[in-house]
């Protein structure tokens, strides 16, 4: 069987995730689609619009055949780690023999060179970081200087989504696993476009816009019909991000991923201000805003880097949220052959060795603070699995 696979948050699902799937089944000419999407939060460090079995079952509707959980520990993380760990999963089943993502740039041989400009690092790279580094420049601009220095195009490392496609690549080539890219253009609107579009708005637009009469065109019905105002619950996650801060000492501040160089101290010394005042006083051409988010998420969610590596490193499960029904036991078949034991039934765990059972808390905490956060009493059981 070939299966393909979509590395995704689907928060919430939308029409260009709906594109991106009917194009991942024709470029591929795939037996089957899988995605692999975060849970509860997202890289971004944002608590998700939508409980995750409803967006797994809004994808299932609109054309994949499973959708399976990235666990929480790689999907609060920096674009590097988020991939591995995307890879490290969807490489552990045989069936799985290609990679669809969207981006702003759809030429596959592009991602592949600069894969191996990242991979290999030449000295030209290395000085270019360092210098750059050395000026004050932030880690992701310091990089796209080094990477234009070793020959990569500039505008590959310019854009998120094909930053995200640049580490999907490093991330197979490192693996050494049969996997082939197929790089998506993508429609409609950009990333961060806060703009609502006629048919192609982005997640950030529509979240934004939750309550807009405009959404109807751009959302397959099933995600409209569960579509509610989110602005309560995350006003609410953002003060429960500010109290777990002032709970939290520097020193474990700077076991998490990118809070390093002193920006652990600068975070305490801001810990008393509005949510905004801490994002706005900590963001600098060094950090990014997503990246103080994303830090200050893992933080409240107790995701450790020496956690990561070491989930990097050992074998792990597969945790399906929803499958299709008509094919659910060809799928669940395939994705048994995983080397890793598949999460179907509560019991299943005790399949799981030490470092996996630590891996699989992180989710099962990471659901509990979405379900309490967002003040939702009817959600799925943890270790439940929709058939849609």
């Amino acid at each position: 069987m070939k299966i393909s696979a979509i590395i995704c948050e689907f928060n919430p699902f939308h029409n260009g995730h709906k594109y991106l799937i009917e194009q991942a089944k024709a470029m591929t000419e795939c037996d089957r689609l899988v995605c692999i999407m975060s849970g509860s939060f997202t890289q971004r460090g944002e608590i998700c619009i939508m409980d995750k079995f409803a967006r797994a079952r809004h994808a299932v509707l609109c054309g994949a055949d499973a959708v399976i959980e990235l666990p929480a520990a790689f999907a609060v993380a920096p674009a590097e780690i988020f991939a591995r760990g995307a890879i490290k999963i969807l490489s552990s089943v045989p069936e799985i023999n290609a990679v669809v993502f969207g981006c702003e740039n759809d030429n596959k041989s592009d991602f592949l060179k600069s894969a191996e400009i990242l991979l290999n690092e030449s000295e030209s790279f290395k000085k270019t970081l360092e210098n750059a580094l050395s000026g004050g420049e932030s880690y992701i601009k310091s990089c796209q200087k080094a990477f234009e220095a070793a020959g990569g195009g500039g505008e590959m490392l310019a854009k998120p989504n094909n930053v995200l496609g640049v580490e999907y690549t490093k991330a197979i080539l490192r693996a050494k696993k049969n996997i082939g890219i197929f790089p998506v253009k993508r429609v409609g609107a950009g990333y961060n476009d806060g703009n609502l579009k006629e048919i192609f708005s982005s997640a950030s637009a529509i979240r934004q816009n939750a309550t807009s009469p405009l959404l109807k065109n751009n959302l397959p019905e099933c995600v409209l019909n569960d579509l509610s105002d989110f602005s309560t619950a995350n006003k609410r996650f953002e003060e429960y991000l500010r109290l777990i801060l002032t709970r939290t000492d520097a020193k474990t501040l700077k076991n998490i991923y990118g809070c390093n160089e002193g920006l652990e101290n600068k975070l305490k010394e801001l810990e008393t201000l509005s949510f905004d005042e801490i994002i706005a006083s900590a963001t600098s051409r060094r950090y990014s805003a997503a990246r103080i988010k994303r830090i200050l998420c893992a933080n409240f969610l107790g995701i450790y880097q020496p956690d990561c590596e070491e989930f990097l490193k050992n074998p792990l499960y597969i945790k399906p949220l929803a499958v299709n029904k008509q094919c659910a036991d060809e799928v669940l078949s395939a994705l048994a052959k995983s080397e890793y034991p598949v999460l179907t039934k509560g019991r299943d765990k005790l399949n799981l060795d030490k470092i996996a059972k630590k891996c699989l808390a992180l989710d099962e905490f990471s659901y509990l603070q979405w379900q309490i956060t967002a003040q939702k009493n009817e959600l799925t059981n943890q270790d439940s699995l929709i058939f849609v």
